[in-house]
């Protein structure tokens, strides 16, 4: 299999998978991404997962593309309690967000999907992060540099944001929005080669 689909338009997660040696084309899915009432954050996140794999492989059958393509996809959510942080509205958003996780222990989400249109895999990546004291105008500061929007949790760890990290315990490729241990065992049940060199995307 020479390339597969990636259902993300996800800067991160088209670099993470770069790095592994994946070759992949990008065809981002929109879907609804409202949490249902009642639903768990596990939940959640590995439908999010399914849900944006199905998307892509039903517009594959639109196209009439092989039956046996590959579609990857995942999803991250940040849990303070039992609250789900999704990407920030506005400035207030991100900043109440950014106050809940302040001086205390959060979980990551990443689920991952594998799927053709005959099988379908996946795996669920969780990590238990502790920020330090957040301020108020420290927050503020923070969303105006730009970098927590289209972010869940309103924070991208591998930015300014890994100053607030006291601690991680887990992967942090899964915090940065792929877990590249547990997407490299798919990969492998699916026969995908990957690459210690010379990874390749194709647009």
């Amino acid at each position: 299999m020479e390339s597969i689909i990636l259902a993300s338009a996800s800067a991160r997660r088209q670099e993470l998978l770069s790095q592994i040696g994946v070759r992949f084309t990008v065809r981002s899915q929109d879907i609804d991404e409202s949490i249902r009432i009642g639903e768990l954050a596990n939940d959640y996140v590995i439908r999010m997962a399914q849900e944006k794999a199905n998307s892509a492989l039903s517009a594959l059958c639109v196209i009439k593309e092989s039956s046996d393509t590959l579609v990857l996809a995942a999803d991250t959510s940040v849990v303070c309690d039992a609250r789900v942080l999704g990407k920030p509205l506005d400035e207030a958003d991100a900043v109440d967000m950014l106050r809940c996780l302040s001086g205390r222990e959060h979980r990551v989400l990443s689920a991952v999907t594998l799927a053709t249109q005959d099988k379908q895999r996946t795996v669920l990546s969780e990590s238990q992060v502790r920020f330090r004291e957040i301020s108020v105008a420290e927050a503020q500061q923070y969303y105006r540099s730009g970098e927590p929007q289209g972010k869940a949790g309103a924070y991208a760890i591998q930015g300014y944001a890994a100053v607030f990290v006291e601690q991680l315990i887990g992967s942090y490729s899964g915090v940065m929005g792929l877990p590249l241990f547990e997407t490299a065992q798919l990969l492998a049940e699916f026969s995908v080669p990957m690459q210690s060199t010379n990874p390749a995307v194709v647009k």
